[in-house]
C-alpha cells in the first residue's frame, strides 16, 4: 500500500515539475470555472499554428468562447466566436502542417472543415480515443497540467432551437508569462 501511495505522489510531483519547467513564453495558461489548463506549445510540429494561436491569444480572442462540441471519452472543442461550430477569426485560414506524433490524452489539436486547409481558430482537447486522428489534424499543442480540469469540461443541455445552453466556457485564455 505505502508503495502504491509513494508511487501516485511521485507520478503527481512529477507531472505538477513538468509543467513548471514550460518555457512561459511557448505555454498558454487556459482557465475556466474549474480551474486552470496549461498547455505546451509545439512550435516543432506545426509553426504557423502556433503562430496563429499565440496571436489569437494576444488578442484575448478566445476570452469567453464556448466549448460547443464535447463528445465524452473523445474530445472538447472551442474557439468558435458564434458557439455554433461554424465560425473563425478574422485571420486567414492555415495550410495543414499534419505528422506523425501520435494523438492522445492531453493533445491539442486544429479543428478543421472537410479541406485539410480550413483550420482557423477552432482547436480541440484529446480525452482519449483521438489516435486515429494522427496524420489527419494538425497537433499544436499538449495539456502538461490541468487534465482534471479538462474532465470537468461539459457541454450545456440543448433547447429546442438546437442551441445549446450554459456550456462551460474558456473564461480567460493568456500566454503563460502573460497570466497571473
Amino acid at each position: 500500500m505505502r508503495k502504491i501511495i509513494a508511487a501516485a505522489a511521485f507520478s503527481l510531483l512529477a507531472v505538477t515539475a513538468h509543467a513548471q519547467n514550460v518555457d512561459p513564453n511557448n505555454a498558454i495558461a487556459l482557465d475556466t470555472k474549474d480551474g486552470r489548463i496549461v498547455i505546451r506549445l509545439r512550435p516543432d510540429l506545426a509553426p504557423k499554428h502556433v503562430e496563429q494561436i499565440k496571436a489569437l491569444t494576444k488578442r484575448g480572442f478566445y476570452d469567453g468562447i464556448v466549448f460547443h462540441r464535447v463528445i465524452d471519452g473523445f474530445m472538447a472543442q472551442t474557439g468558435d466566436p458564434t458557439g455554433t461550430g461554424t465560425g473563425k477569426s478574422d485571420l486567414p485560414n492555415l495550410p495543414a502542417e499534419f505528422s506523425p506524433q501520435p494523438f492522445q490524452r492531453g493533445s491539442v489539436g486544429m479543428a478543421r472543415a472537410q479541406d485539410p486547409n480550413s483550420a482557423n481558430s477552432q482547436f480541440f482537447i484529446c480525452y482519449d480515443g483521438c489516435a486515429p486522428l494522427t496524420g489527419q489534424y494538425t497537433i499544436w499543442g499538449e495539456v502538461v497540467s490541468g487534465m482534471d480540469v479538462v474532465n470537468k469540461i461539459k457541454k450545456g443541455s440543448s433547447a429546442q432551437n438546437g442551441q445549446v445552453s450554459n456550456p462551460d466556457k474558456i473564461v480567460r485564455m493568456r500566454m503563460l508569462a502573460d497570466a497571473k
